[in-house]
């Protein structure tokens, strides 16, 4: 059995995004990324499915073109292949939920070049 907590040492930093991995499974990984209101996750997108979970604050989750806001408690489920992109409204906790055959690395990398 393997536990973490998603709300430990939440530091937001103005000058760049914050990603973590915070479990990893057999069939996942958990991320946890901090987004500082108005900062923003260019335009990307992975090869596998990726769920994504707003515990606290609030985005704008863009796909292909069309916005949808999302707030706490808000969860998104989007195929492979799909380019999206994220803006916070408010200072925001995001749950990514990474298949296992992905890299966290890959999600470090979009945030550092955001």
């Amino acid at each position: 059995m393997k536990t973490a907590s998603l709300n430990d040492a939440l530091q937001f930093n103005r000058d760049r995004i914050t990603t973590s991995v915070i479990l990893e499974t057999s069939f996942s990984k958990e991320i946890r990324i901090l987004l500082a209101k108005d900062q923003k996750m260019k335009e990307h997108k992975t090869p596998f499915p990726i769920g994504v979970h707003v515990l606290e604050g609030a985005i704008d989750f863009g796909v292909e073109g069309e916005i949808s806001s999302l707030e706490k408690g808000a969860i998104i489920a989007l195929k492979g292949n799909i380019p999206h992109n994220l803006t916070a409204l408010k200072d925001s906790v995001i749950r990514l939920t990474l298949s296992k055959l992905d890299t966290a690395k890959r999600v470090e990398n979009v945030a550092e070049t955001s």
